[in-house]
């Protein structure tokens, strides 16, 4: 691992922990996005494994070999990173369960909420679907995904066990629903009520709230559970959420069932 987030990539130290499956949950690995120009950062963008608002360009194998070869930000469990640590653990899922991660969701979460529309993918003949996706920029708008196409659009060439999932806002409530609702959907328990907790509570330690995680002020008031931020104080302490990269937004509390 470097010494320092921001060192030169030859200034590294021996890892004192292999990573865990809770550092992946918290995203605490010590992989990640750096928002700070520095030698790492470099180094992500030209092994096309930094994280930016276009999709996955490698194949699951690759990607992670590509991640690997680089050393990590921090010791595992001692900082904080976005993104890059659910990658690992789609890919990380998709082996224990010994096939695709599409159909390992498919049965596990996504059969018993009864999603129509959302995967790692779009089935062809629901491409037209697809509405244009854009972006924000000091200059307007710019198109990252047409209308009917992209990366998404199709089964993809390649295993993106850690590409991010695609859906609707029916099948989106669906899922924001059994969270508010502890747990529960059509009189199912599908999320354990201790699973749920620990999900939607602050589980990163004070000394990996660092103030070059993110960006600055995040954790003024900002915890992180198992895939959501989580508000610890003021008069929304408790709610949890988290607000996408392009956009999407959704916030929720617990509701007894």
């Amino acid at each position: 691992m470097l010494n320092s987030p921001t060192a030169d990539l030859a200034e590294t130290s021996p890892a004192v922990r292999a990573i865990t499956l809770r550092h992946l949950l918290t995203n605490t690995s010590g992989y990640g996005m750096l928002l700070t120009a520095c030698p790492l950062q470099r180094a992500m963008a030209d092994s096309e494994v930094d994280a930016g608002v276009g999709p996955v360009t490698l194949g699951a194998d690759e990607w992670l070999a590509r991640l690997a070869a680089l050393p990590l930000a921090f010791q595992p469990g001692e900082g904080w990173r976005y993104h890059h640590s659910f990658g690992v653990l789609g890919i990380l899922i998709a082996r224990v369960a010994g096939r695709p991660l599409q159909d390992h969701l498919a049965d596990d979460l996504f059969g018993p909420l009864d999603p129509r529309d959302t995967g790692l993918w779009v089935p062809t003949d629901s491409v037209t679907r697809l509405p244009a996706s854009y972006r924000h920029t000091a200059s307007g708008l710019v198109e990252l995904e047409p209308a009917a196409g992209g990366f998404y659009a199709g089964r993809p060439p390649f295993d993106v066990s850690h590409a991010e999932l695609v859906s609707t806002v029916r099948d989106y409530t669906r899922f924001a629903r059994l969270l508010a609702d502890g747990g529960h959907f059509d009189g199912r328990q599908i999320v354990s009520e201790e699973h749920l907790r620990l999900m939607t509570s602050d589980q990163v330690p004070a000394t990996a709230k660092t103030p070059d995680s993110f960006f600055p002020g995040f954790w003024d008031g900002t915890g992180w559970g198992f895939g959501v931020g989580v508000d610890t104080k003021g008069r929304r302490a408790g709610r949890y959420g988290w607000s996408g990269g392009l956009g999407t937004n959704f916030s929720s509390t617990l509701t007894a069932p």
